[in-house]
């Protein structure tokens, strides 16, 4: 079975489409309590959307690249927090793909309605054990430990000639000590607390080791290898990931802009209807076309990531370089857009009852991430286009 035999792609992303208001009802909940509400949980699992980058054998869809996205913006319609760790579990999901099949059968059956975690801060240290590796570590923004069975953690192996190699290892979250530190301005109800691991044991068979997955594209199961899902390299699919939720927050601020536009006045002014100012079809104008910029940016690296593994073809650095550069201006087009729409939101819009100031913070905490933040990507794509080499090994 192939990617395109799974349920088609608008079906699944009407799926995600029809939750948008039910998820809408318990965003100031969620904000409030710094989690994900067990009722949205448990419909996002209704609706089957958690099999996205599930293997067919365990009963999952292997969807394209394009139907992830989409499924990611959409429900980052609704809430922010939601679509990001909606984004941390895809990718989750897909790393355990990259583990031996033995490994797999353990992870994807015992998901348990929820999907498997991402820290990509290498800020553990493992060192070699017989039969795996013994983890030590404290993770910051660990994105959708509260909300599920596994976590997909990044390390530093220590071998004993002094070497240092990059690895990830799966684990359960059961066995990580969490510290409940999420305090934040924005993505509040992602929980993104930070874990600890004291001398943990983890089985070769969940220990992936990156540099010869960046470099080559290389894993370690035999029945995903066929799979156009797993045949994709691990930045340019973490960049089409993690461009969606910045689209659909602002996508949400559109929609609750105009929500409260009929009847708004401007204030000190003699518009009393606020939609016949010219100012205010400037600044829908402005917005509008940075939501569509965003989303140029967000489905050409996810088509590209598609039609390039489909078609079993390599990458340029640049072409990687360029993944990583749709990734930052998706975001950041997607905050300006979001900054118009807040403007042009009046005074009143800074009631925490006003989920528009909600969105500010969320799209806000989003480019502020160390992967996803437009200043890094675009330096790096303007490295390589000048000739140089690349300033990280993310890429």
């Amino acid at each position: 079975m192939t990617i395109t035999e799974s349920p088609a792609r608008q079906d699944i992303v009407r799926r995600a489409t029809e939750l948008v208001d039910l998820v809408r009802g318990h965003a100031a909940w969620m904000e409030e309590n710094r989690l994900l509400h067990p009722e949205v949980l448990e419909a996002v699992d209704g609706a089957g959307l958690l099999k996205l980058r599930v293997p067919v054998r365990y009963g999952g869809y292997e969807s394209d690249m394009a139907t992830v996205v989409d499924v990611i913006a959409e429900l980052s319609r609704g809430d922010g927090s939601l679509g990001w760790v909606f984004n941390a579990w895809m990718n989750g999901c897909w790393l355990a793909g990259l583990l031996p099949d033995e490994a797999q059968d353990d992870i994807y059956p015992d998901m348990g309605g929820v999907g498997i975690g991402l820290s990509v801060s290498p800020t553990g240290v493992a060192v070699p054990a017989r039969g795996g590796v013994v983890l030590n570590g404290k993770w910051a923004f660990c994105s959708g430990i509260l909300h599920g069975g596994w976590f997909a953690h990044s390390a530093v192996l220590a071998h004993e000639d002094g070497a240092r190699e990059p690895i990830t290892v799966l684990v359960r979250a059961s066995e990580l000590t969490v510290v409940d530190d999420w305090h934040t301005a924005g993505l509040r109800a992602t929980g993104s607390v930070t874990t600890l691991a004291e001398d943990l044991f983890v089985p070769d068979r969940r220990v992936i080791r990156m540099v010869p997955l960046l470099t080559a594209g290389e894993h370690r199961s035999r029945l995903n290898a066929g799979s156009p899902v797993w045949r994709a390299p691990f930045s340019p699919a973490a960049s089409a990931v993690g461009s969606a939720p910045a689209l659909g927050v602002a996508r949400a601020a559109w929609d609750l802009f105009f929500e409260r536009l009929p009847g708004r006045k401007i204030t000190f002014t003699r518009y009393e209807r606020q939609e016949e100012a010219p100012l205010t079809h400037l600044q829908v104008a402005e917005a509008a076309m940075k939501i569509d910029e965003s989303a140029f940016h967000v489905h050409r690296v996810a088509e590209r990531v598609d039609a390039k593994t489909l078609a079993g073809e390599g990458w340029s650095t640049e072409e990687r370089a360029v993944s990583r550069m749709d990734m930052g201006a998706a975001t950041q087009l997607a905050k300006e857009a979001v900054d118009v729409l807040k403007t042009a939101s009046g005074g009143s819009s800074i009631y925490s009852h006003v989920p528009i100031q909600r969105i500010e913070r969320d799209v806000l905490a989003i480019n502020l991430h160390g992967v996803l933040h437009p200043n890094t990507n675009l330096e790096l794509y303007g490295r390589v286009r000048c000739g140089l080499e690349p300033n990280t090994d993310l890429i």
